[in-house]
């Protein structure tokens, strides 16, 4: 199935463009986290969570009153997508389940008549969430490793710098969006954020190893031509299946950001992005740099 007809749009030429896009986006993410930083969740901090809803709306200050005569006064308190829903957030730590106890009774204290249930309810130690935020850095790392070691082997060692390359790229700029956007959608990095970063990374380079594997075949069959043509070429060809295939997965997560509640938004949030950019990176990250190399390292622009 083809969605577009035949294409012939010079890509590669457009390449320098991009990369300053990509540069001020990478750079805006970046003064983002250094001004902002960025809000972990209890996965990664250590602390007790919970997130309550209420039957009618309630001020956070009224929470705070509660929580600091329950002697949490120290906790972070906001809105979880409504005035009747409430995440509160302590770094307090106590035996068993000591302080999600006392939060539940200082809640019922100050809004007896207002009933509430917990949506969620989480407890981590410092210790085991110090653990979580290193083996969350090091599987980003190991997925980056892996993916280059096995693009080396199948095509070529710059294929593979070109393909990590891009996929550190779509990391970097989902990472500061979601800093950019905290504020505005509560965001937070947690395990289920990391477990959107390492699947974007795989979707990112799947649409890559097809726009490869059309550039490793067309070599084969045209071999006199520059590799920059060859390249437009290759994109053009797989151009109507990346918009069919990333297009698909892209209404899915919208519909996911938009109606899947506080608890998944995270998740779609941080998908969303990286399935836009991993689209464009695959074009004007990966493949430009596979061609950058090239003219650097030969004067006839042949991928030998």
């Amino acid at each position: 199935m083809r969605l577009l007809g035949k294409t012939n749009i010079d890509f590669m030429s457009r390449r320098r463009l991009w990369y300053a896009v990509s540069l001020s986006v990478i750079v805006l993410g970046l003064i983002s986290l250094y001004i902002k930083g960025i809000d972990l969740g209890t996965d990664f901090l250590g602390g007790t969570e919970l997130i309550a809803k209420f039957q009618q709306p309630v001020t956070i200050g009224d929470v705070r009153t509660a929580m600091e005569q329950a002697g949490y006064g120290n906790s972070e308190i906001k809105t979880f997508g409504s005035d009747t829903d409430i995440l509160i957030r302590t770094s307090e730590q106590r035996e068993g389940s000591m302080v999600s106890d006392q939060m539940r009774a200082a809640l019922t204290a100050k809004f007896p008549g207002n009933r509430y249930v917990v949506l969620r309810e989480d407890k981590i130690g410092p210790k085991i969430g110090a653990e979580l935020r290193r083996d969350a850095v090091l599987a980003v790392i190991a997925s980056l490793i892996a993916i280059w070691i096995y693009l080396w082997f199948r095509f070529k060692f710059v294929y593979g710098f070109g393909a990590v390359t891009a996929l550190f790229h779509d990391v970097m700029v989902t990472l500061g969006m979601v800093s950019i956007f905290d504020g505005v959608l509560n965001l937070q990095i947690d395990q289920n954020m990391i477990a959107a970063f390492l699947t974007l990374v795989g979707t990112s380079v799947n649409d890559t190893v097809v726009i490869f594997d059309r550039m490793r075949e067309n070599q084969r069959i045209f071999k006199t031509m520059p590799l920059e043509q060859l390249m437009n070429k290759s994109l053009n060809e797989t151009l109507s299946r990346t918009i069919i295939t990333n297009g698909t997965i892209f209404a899915v997560l919208l519909v996911l950001l938009i109606f899947g509640g506080e608890v998944n938004r995270g998740f779609a949030f941080a998908m969303t992005v990286g399935s836009i950019v991993g689209t464009y990176s695959s074009v004007y990250i990966a493949s430009a740099l596979v061609l950058e190399w090239v003219n650097r390292g030969t004067s006839k622009g042949q991928l030998t």
